[in-house]
């Protein structure tokens, strides 16, 4: 199907998404926005009719009162009988409502009015502070083009970026948004990768470099073949991880929820006790024990519990979101400072996952550059990894394309040979070469490399050894600095790793880690954390390939690098995108900031409400003050938990 056609189709359900993210924050804002003016006109009503109320009727005054009410009162109501018909629980909007009915019926029209009037005041706040810790979504939405400029034919056409196809090539000028993954075909650009990567240095990039979606080219015009439909793109990947950690919650927010509930009705049972109670007790007037029972059923809601912890929550996932850290729900922000062990994988996580020449030594120096052109110009005839180390090593020092290569051979699991102007060159392993001038190669150095675990390539020129290479896979530029914070926050580390011992005794200790296995299969990974997690009790698993996602669901916290596998990202609960691994420690620091302020909302909250309902007793506070007090501190805890977001 060619993209004329195929942009007539209706939309893939994973492609209307996007549509779905727009619609559903523009309608977040137009609720908060009329949740706002309600508040504010039922206020206004209240004001005008106290201003008027000596020269107002009874029943135009009752009239206004209930205008009150309902303006400011429908949202909130609306919002309680629902969740409490579809919930079968009671619920705080509920007890509001309660509360304000029996203000009214006690003849306290004017506090019924203001308690709606705050409640509905602050209601629209708490909306409005919930919507501004997901503006990361709308945010990274306005960052998605919609349209692509596709070459067909050396023609450049305009189509819906829902039309593209894997394989379309499509160009970017400079200043544009790239609409979709892919790997540059022609000419080379500065890219501004903060939307995926959080940081703000541009990444060069040139041909045969991968480009994201929603990044954007500074300079230079691009031409890019497609690697990933429009809604597999890791932008899109990063939107749904965001949206699915904002829907998924906490134990201490699930709790809450559930504790309501019983709150609730406990409330209920002793408001209706202390309407007459106290009447028959400590001779209270009928109207003053039913007063303080209305006071008691507006200060005793538990509205700041209820937002101590879902805030600070969307809070510090919209900043970590921000940097490059993506939690995939509420419990892993809170269990990430929890954590006792880290266990990493090493190709890939701990490792730039390619081979890379580290050593370089030539029987005679002066034949240098001809011995690379040629060793270059014969392996960039093979695919091996080995190979491509030689050759992008080569080429960083000499690249000429006048050598001809004839006879090319490859010997399995040992090397190639071939033929260059008449001269027999074999490139390998020491046993595929002659073993014994290798061992003996400038004064032993084969054992000495071997013993860093790097692994050890020889020329041969007839029969001759002419240059010796050592490889290995290089350690991230970020990892010692990673490792060296975690050890450093107590937090114990061990390396996983399939390679040998003495490879992973080399990497284990250029890295800084404290401890590592080596020969580890994937079930044997899994075993290895389920001991860590018996011996350490919370730990953390850290990998990218298909081998690691069985450690990854069997840690208390998996993270995928975010370059990894399909399959390591669905499994892992966290993302660290671009393979960030230096954003582990402020994540871990953002975890602890989070739980922080939890508790200091939960024990303010709870202070709150006893102080409220003790001061109610004794006859201390009257409605409107209780209201303000009550719901003075619901914003207040709102406030405090969307610190998170700086």
């Amino acid at each position: 199907m060619n993209v004329k056609t195929r942009a007539l189709y209706p939309q893939t359900r994973s492609q209307q998404q996007p549509r779905k993210l727009k619609l559903r924050e523009k309608y977040k804002r137009l609720t908060t926005h009329s949740e706002l003016i309600a508040a504010l006109l039922s206020g206004l009503i209240i004001l005008t009719t106290w201003l008027l109320e000596s020269t107002l009727s009874q029943p135009l005054w009752v009239l206004f009162h209930l205008l009150a009410f309902t303006i400011g009162g429908y949202a909130k109501a609306k919002e309680g009988i629902q969740d409490t018909i579809a919930n079968k629980e009671l619920n705080v909007e509920m007890l509001m409502i309660f509360a304000a009915i029996g203000s009214a019926i006690i003849g306290y029209w004017t506090e019924g009015a203001i308690l709606i009037f705050i409640f509905a005041l602050s209601g629209a706040l708490e909306t409005y502070t919930m919507n501004k810790s997901n503006k990361e979504i709308s945010a990274l939405m306005k960052l998605q083009p919609e349209e692509a400029r596709v070459i067909q034919n050396g023609i450049e056409k305009i189509v819906p970026v829902s039309a593209l196809n894997i394989s379309d090539i499509i160009q970017i000028h400079a200043g544009e948004r790239i609409p979709a993954d892919g790997i540059i075909i022609r000419g080379e650009t500065s890219i501004d990768e903060s939307a995926i990567t959080g940081e703000s240095i541009p990444t060069t990039k040139l041909v045969n470099h991968d480009v994201f979606a929603g990044t954007a080219a500074l300079d230079g015009t691009i031409q890019v073949e497609i690697t990933k439909s429009a809604h597999e793109t890791m932008f899109q990947r990063i939107i749904q991880l965001v949206q699915s950690a904002k829907d998924e919650k906490s134990p201490a927010q699930l709790f809450i929820e559930k504790f309501e509930g019983t709150y609730v009705k406990v409330v209920l049972i002793v408001v209706g006790i202390m309407m007459f109670l106290p009447y028959l007790l400590f001779e209270w007037t009928l109207a003053e024990s039913i007063y303080r029972a209305m006071i008691l059923l507006v200060v005793a809601s538990p509205c700041a519990l209820v937002a101590s912890i879902m805030p600070a929550t969307l809070s510090a996932i919209s900043n970590s979101a921000r940097n490059g850290v993506l939690f995939k729900g509420g419990v892993h922000v809170e269990s990430f400072s929890h954590m006792k062990a880290m266990a990493f994988d090493k190709t890939g996580t701990l490792t730039e996952g390619k081979l890379a020449v580290t050593d370089a030594y030539f029987a005679n120096e002066l034949d240098k550059e001809e011995i690379l052109a040629t060793i270059g110009a014969i392996e960039n005839q093979s695919t091996h990894p080995l190979a491509q180390a030689l050759t992008r090593y080569s080429k960083d020092f000499i690249d000429r394309n006048d050598i001809q290569v004839q006879n090319m051979k490859t010997v399995g699991g040992n090397g190639v040979s071939a033929c260059v102007d008449d001269h027999v060159w074999k490139i390998g392993k020491p046993e595929f070469v002659n073993l014994q001038e290798a061992q003996s190669f400038q004064d032993g150095l084969l054992e000495h490399l071997a013993k860093q675990g790097k692994t050890v390539i020889f020329a041969e020129k007839d029969e001759q050894i002419v240059a010796l290479f050592a490889c290995k896979d290089t350690i991230r530029s970020d990892a010692k600095q990673a490792i060296h914070m975690l050890r450093k926050n107590g937090i114990h580390t061990i390396m996983l790793t399939g390679d040998n011992e003495i490879t992973a005794r080399a990497i284990a200790e250029e890295a800084g880690i404290d401890d590592y296995i080596a020969d580890c299969l994937p079930e044997d990974k899994v075993e290895h954390v389920k001991k860590l997690r018996h011996q350490f009790g919370n730990v953390a698993m850290i990998g990218d390939g298909i081998n690691d996602a069985p450690a990854l669901a069997t840690a208390n916290l998996g993270v995928a690098m975010g370059e990894g596998t399909d399959v390591a990202l669905e499994t892992a609960d966290v993302v660290l995108m671009k393979n960030n691994l230096d954003r582990i420690t402020g994540t871990i620091r953002l975890s602890r900031r989070m739980n922080r302020i939890v508790k200091q909302n939960i024990f303010f909250s709870l202070t709150v409400i006893t102080i409220l309902i003790c001061s109610n007793f004794f006859q201390i506070i009257d409605l409107p003050l209780g209201v303000i007090g009550h719901e003075g501190s619901t914003i207040l805890v709102i406030l405090n938990g969307l610190r998170l977001l700086k």
